[in-house]
């Protein structure tokens, strides 16, 4: 399964995977696989860091573990491949961007890896679901593999934006230097947090730009085009 992680991510990682704990995750993921239906397909299981190298990393966002429907998950926290019928929270992230940054929004276009090419690690921190049966692998061990993710960005990088929403992924904060990295928390865009007050307005898209921006790195394209356009990215990247 390690051979599935990509690019520099191999390197910085390699530690993790002579582990005990990887082994027995390793063990828990490929008989999960091979005796019920899981998502993402297994060849996407580390999408979020083959669209997005370490090197290139400026932001992260966190999420709880993949959809669990056929034809939703792909490896990336909180895109969603299915078209005209998007979760709630996406809506929600969807309509707050709108809002922030004056922009139109798709209707029918969820897949968030225009995102992750400019540097966004969108993260799960359990990377695999069985079919229906949300926080399934919940137990697995995939959580002590991306909180080593989480720290070893903490260490080996500067200036990294870490976009905590809700309570799961502010726990996390603990595993960040946040004397060097740019920490901005809000409420879980899904409805039961939005509704609550302190996602819609909290702008996390136009202070991640600004502060990439103050440091000298390129702010990151937002917007989403509809499904059937191609993203007008070529004078923004």
């Amino acid at each position: 399964m390690q051979n599935l992680v990509p690019n520099d991510w191999q390197l910085i990682l390699q530690d993790e995977f002579e582990k005990e704990y990887w082994s027995v995750l390793e063990q828990k993921v490929e008989a999960s696989y091979a005796n019920t239906t899981c998502y993402p397909h297994k060849k996407k299981l580390f999408s979020a860091f083959d669209y997005c190298s370490f090197k290139e990393l400026k932001v992260v966002i966190l999420g709880q573990d993949p959809y669990h429907g056929a034809g939703q998950a792909h490896g990336l926290c909180f895109s969603y491949l299915e078209e005209n019928k998007f979760p709630p929270s996406l809506k929600n992230i969807y309509k707050e961007i709108s809002t922030d940054l004056n922009v139109q929004m798709p209707v029918n276009n969820g897949d968030l890896s225009p995102w992750a090419k400019q540097g966004v690690l969108l993260l799960n921190t359990t990377l695999t679901v069985e079919e229906s049966k949300p926080n399934s692998h919940k137990s697995f061990g995939w959580s002590q593999f991306t909180d080593e993710v989480i720290r070893k960005i903490s260490e080996k990088k500067e200036n990294v934006v870490f976009l905590l929403w809700g309570g799961f992924a502010q726990k996390k904060e603990s595993l960040i230097d946040t004397n060097k990295h740019y920490v901005l928390k809000a409420t879980h865009p899904s409805p039961l947090g939005a509704n609550k007050g302190g996602w819609f307005g909290c702008q996390h898209f136009s202070k991640t730009n600004a502060y990439l921006k103050q440091k000298g790195m390129k702010e990151i394209y937002w917007q989403v085009q509809e499904a059937n356009q191609q993203p007008d990215l070529f004078n923004w990247l």
